[in-house]
């Protein structure tokens, strides 16, 4: 710590209460004062202590704002605690104690926002050096002194404010040995992979080899926790090399719920680390077989990359009578825009905070303060989701394409956007190549994505279980929560299911889900064949970052194929005893996991859960849509495929009611319960019959109880709602139903009710709940709404539909009481740190780039801790969000999400393409389904239907080249190979494109870049990653308008 001097000044003789009480200035500066006066001022007029500073280059000490008379006991440990914000980002010392040396001290980065930054640090002045040159005697036990912030020597002026002040006596440090001095690690921990432990410095020093696991780490067992309990954790931490680690206060067992989880940057320079929370569980000292499971503090440090050394000294964990400050998210001007910004030609909606309810002057400026268009606004008043006042901006009437601009009003500016033709392009290819970093059973290559690249998971490689020979879950396996009664499988039963998508955040994979996220990508790639307002070439072969592509097979297809298979890999097969022909509910652990956990490095065993109809229903639905569009790429898997389909209906068929109860299978997965599977009987018959004709599905679809009327809630349709997406395949696939005319007028009917809800909000959301919650996923509701709308659009070609659409993806992108980006890499401030178990151990550390996050939820009852922890105090509906990697209930991420991303979104006809040759063209790399080996097993399997099955081995095994090869160099060019850049009409018709200088981009379209981006996968490998594109959903990257069909 560097060195601190306490300055002398003279206090003033009216003192308020001591520090042990809370200092919030309600009353006055409670006892605070400032020196010297001709450098500093203070006041608590705001209900804050705020000081003005002018401008000062002595020392820090010089100048002040400083309370007396505060009294330190050698045996208390202390916490101080406040809340500070300064005008300009600075760096501010707060010291206190009876004089040099007996002090302790932190210095405060603060950032310039006018959000207060808490602060939290504990100190003991048992540790406070004596004697000679000290202020106190070796045989000290009370002393007076001061607390103080240094002001000094910060250069330009500033302001610094501070509130809600105290210096608080706490109990008992609960972590014994905590500073290592006994010269011995007991009773600490050190497990998993890591090097001998050394305390002979006096702090814990560990070597972390790089092949330690992820839950490799110290800490301390039989820790005991209280529910509602305020506790402050405080240590020491550096490393040999820059690294994060994990610090976790939780169970040692069970679930391994946590009550803090927190990722911790560390550096080579000593840190103190300081976090006050308030426990949302409660964990006793001692386990019970069973459960409750004992309390546990652990720094998890393994799988951090090369070898590096672990220094951890000085841990404390002590209650807190002060609780953390109610969260409050930090969002930026009050001007809320699409952060990514504008097509020419679409609509132009921004949304202003304010407490004026008159209408002010708005104006889009360029960053040299250059004004292309103004107006004012209009004031909506208080909006209910946010509790905001706010009002409306229309600039719809720009069509000047530009970089960099940004929307001014109200003395606020809002965050740079652009007004681009192309906007949308790369979004689209982002969101889509999500699903080949979701694959299970096959590498994540190095050559296709050099970020998230990783080893194959679940493929019966240690340590994993694999996927290769799964049998059913027991009631052994899942305890007290069984819930499937006498079910069980035949003697020897089990399934080879490797492959598919993991579901989400966790490692389970599940049919209802994946069967949904599967559907909507072939309605993507469907949308394309159908739509009068599509681009017919659009997501053809070659235009994602897929190993098949250059297969001659569309890659969309290729993407939807590698689910299809693992959905066939779960259907019983015809020898499996009562449920032959029905679909397994779900595959996933038998216990939850922490993490960040690869999926190559999953412990757990794997069960299969019960058969169900929803399941099948699913499977028969998603097989027969993928029969018809695959008939012509790939006829024998097409048959496959509708043999399947069918089988699965005459399933359902015979057990229409086998349904997954709430709890069944929950400890270790979702459990994606559904009661009613009236609608997945009406999906599956109508991708049956639109893909036979045959009337027998006819029949049942004229006589299921969604034949008419509204099958749209306010979220659209979702995996436990289904008959949404029969009736919009019915509306856009040519078919012969003889009620298809009112089919689609509902789809119609639908997207006025959509437009309707849109206009009456503030932020141009689809999604309004009549009771005003925000579920679960409630950014999947604006998106499923989108669809609908979109699809109203390809109906008709009405202008309304598409620029309805449009608007509902500002939303997403920014324009929100948040003022966040939820996918992430688009725009200044997007999510980053989605809920996922592996994309933390990715290169960048963050989600990548396209990948939206669930949103707000406002359903108190699924919230996690973290959502508990933050809100306590509770929220309004559509700021219940948190970018944090523990809040699963509103930022983990999902398949059947963004494959909604990739639907809506789409190319403009005509657009600038940025082709690349594909590994697969280069290397040999194309049709490559690997699933890993596992070896021969004696297990039930549908065979191998992967086109060039026999080279289906290891992708580690699979000699893939990486290098580059003659002729695979990059050229940009539109679809018909001619260089030409659209053209747009201007103010007073002057042609030309506004580049707007100074301004930096984030960087355009996505985090890393598109240059740096590709000039990396040029020295690794291309990947594929084309501008074309389709697929049901808005013109959002600037579809033609087309007529009705």
């Amino acid at each position: 710590m560097a060195v601190l001097a306490l300055a002398a000044a003279v206090s003033p003789v009216a003192l308020a209460g001591p520090l042990t009480d809370v200092h919030d200035f309600a009353t006055g500066t409670e006892g605070w004062f400032s020196y010297p006066p001709e450098a500093v001022t203070a006041s608590a007029e705001t209900g804050e202590l705020c000081a003005a500073v002018g401008a000062h280059t002595g020392n820090p000490w010089d100048v002040a704002i400083q309370h007396d008379a505060v009294t330190f006991d050698r045996d208390a440990t202390y916490t101080v605690e406040f809340d500070a914000h300064a005008s300009r980002a600075v760096t501010v010392p707060v010291q206190g104690g009876p004089g040099y040396p007996a002090v302790f001290g932190q210095s405060v980065q603060l950032d310039g926002s006018s959000t207060p930054e808490h602060v939290a640090l504990t100190f003991s002045p048992s540790a406070w050096p004596t004697g000679e040159g000290s202020p106190v005697a070796d045989d000290w036990t009370t002393a007076t002194g001061n607390v103080s912030f240094q002001l000094g020597n910060q250069g330009e002026p500033y302001e610094l404010c501070i509130d809600d002040f105290s210096i608080t006596p706490l109990g008992t440090n609960l972590i014994p040995n905590g500073d290592f001095a006994s010269g011995s690690t007991d009773p600490w921990f050190v497990a998993g992979d890591l090097g001998p432990a050394d305390v002979s410095s006096g702090a814990l020093v560990v070597p972390v080899p790089a092949a330690s696991g992820i839950y490799a780490g110290v800490g301390f067992n039989g820790l005991a926790i209280e529910e509602g309990t305020s506790y402050t954790l405080t240590f020491d931490v550096s490393a040999s090399e820059e690294r994060t680690i994990r610090a976790i206060v939780g169970e040692n067992g069970g679930s391994y719920g946590t009550v803090l989880d927190k990722t911790v940057p560390v550096t080579t320079e000593p840190t103190t680390v300081s976090h006050t929370f308030t426990a949302t569980d409660s964990y006793p000292a001692t386990t019970t077989p069973g459960g409750p499971f004992e309390g546990q503090l652990a720094f998890q440090v393994g799988g951090r990359g090369d070898d590096w050394t672990f220094t951890l000294d000085n841990v404390s964990l002590v209650e807190s009578l002060t609780p953390p400050p109610p969260y409050a998210p930090e969002t930026g001007p009050r001007v809320r825009v699409n952060q990514v910004g504008y097509l020419p030609a679409g609509p132009k909606q921004a949304t202003l905070v304010t407490e004026r309810t008159e209408p002010v002057v708005w104006q889009v400026r360029t960053v040299s303060g250059g004004v292309l268009a103004e107006g004012v606004t209009t004031p909506r008043g208080v909006e209910p989701s946010s509790g905001l006042n706010v009002h409306t901006i229309d600039f719809g009437e720009l069509a000047t394409e530009a970089e960099g601009l940004v929307l001014a009003a109200d003395g606020e500016t809002s965050r740079p956007f652009d007004i681009d033709v192309d906007l949308y392009q790369q979004l689209r290819y982002d969101a889509l190549n999500f699903f080949y970093l979701m694959r299970s059973g096959t590498e994540i290559d190095a050559a296709i994505d050099p970020d998230y690249a990783r080893p194959a998971g679940h493929v019966d490689v240690a340590p994993n279980k694999g996927d290769g020979a799964v049998t059913c879950l027991t009631a052994a396996d899942e305890g007290a929560g069984w819930a499937y009664g006498d079910w069980t499988c035949p003697e020897g039963y089990a399934l080879d299911v490797r492959g598919g998508w993991y579901d989400a955040g966790d490692h389970g994979k599940y049919v209802v889900n994946g069967g949904i996220a599967a559907a909507q990508l072939l309605s993507t790639y469907e949308r394309t064949l159908h739509a009068g307002t599509a681009d017919p070439g659009a997501l053809a072969d070659g235009t994602l970052a897929v190993p098949e592509s250059s297969n001659g097979v569309p890659d969309v297809l290729d993407e939807a194929r590698w689910e299809l298979e693992f959905l066939l890999s779960m259907q019983v097969p015809a020898d499996g005893g009562e449920y032959a022909g029905m679909a397994h509910h779900k595959i996933h652990d038998v216990g939850w996991t922490g993490l960040p956990l690869l999926p190559s490095q999953d412990p757990q065993e794997r069960r299969l859960a019960r058969p169900s109809t929803a399941a099948t229903l699913n499977l028969a639905a998603a097989a027969a849509q993928g029969a018809r569009l695959f008939a012509e790429h790939d006829p024998e898997f097409a048959a496959e495929l509708l043999a399947a389909a069918r089988t699965a209906w005459d399933a359902a068929q015979a057990h229409p009611a086998v349904l997954a109860p709430d709890a069944a299978g929950n400890n270790g997965g979702g459990a994606y319960s559904d009661g009613t599977v009236t609608d997945e009987f009406y999906w599956a018959a109508a991708e049956l019959f639109l893909t036979t004709g045959e009337n027998a599905f006819a029949e049942h679809l004229l006589a299921s109880p969604h034949a008419t009327g509204d099958v749209f809630g306010p979220g659209g349709m979702n995996w436990g709602s289904t008959a949404g997406l029969g009736r919009l395949d019915l509306a856009t696939v040519p078919n012969a139903l003889p009620t298809r005319d009112a089919i689609r007028q509902s789809v119609l009917d639908a997207a006025d009710a959509y437009v309707a809800t849109q206009d009456a909000q503030a932020w141009g959301s689809t999604y309004v709940r009549p009771d005003g919650l925000y579920e679960w996923g409630s950014n999947s509701m604006v998106l499923n709404t989108t669809v609908v709308i979109a699809t109203a659009f390809d109906l008709t070609g009405d202008e309304t539909y598409r620029r309805s659409a449009l608007e509902a993806v500002d939303y997403l992108l920014g324009r929100n009481a948040l003022n966040i980006s939820y996918v992430s890499g688009y725009g200044e401030v997007s999510a980053q740190h989605q809920h996922n178990r592996w994309f933390p151990l990715s290169v960048p550390g963050v989600s990548p780039e396209g990948s939206l996050a669930g949103g707000p939820n406002s359903t108190t009852g699924t919230w996690d801790p973290t959502m508990q922890a933050a809100f306590a105090g509770g929220c309004t509906p559509s700021m219940c969000y948190l970018d944090e990697l523990g809040s699963w209930a509103s930022n983990e991420v999902a398949i059947n999400w963004n494959s909604l991303v990739g639907g809506v979104v789409r190319r403009r006809p005509g657009g600038r393409v940025r082709r690349r040759e594909h590994p697969g063209a280069c290397h040999g790399a194309a049709g490559r389904r690997d699933r890993g080996s596992g070896g021969d097993r004696d297990v039930h399997r549908r065979g191998d239907r992967r086109p060039g099955a026999d080279r289906a081995v290891a992708g580690a095994a699979s000699g893939r080249a990486v290098g580059r090869r003659a002729g695979c160099d990059e050229h940009d060019t539109d679809r018909d190979g001619r260089d030409r850049r659209p053209r747009h009409a201007l103010p007073r018709g002057v042609h030309e494109r506004v580049r707007l200088g100074g301004h930096r981009r984030r960087p355009p379209r996505g985090r890393r870049g598109r240059a740096a981006h590709r000039a990396a996968l040029g020295a690794g490998g291309a990947r594929g990653r084309a501008r074309d594109g389709g697929g049901r959903g808005c013109g959002c990257a600037g579809d033609r308008p087309g007529p009705a069909r």
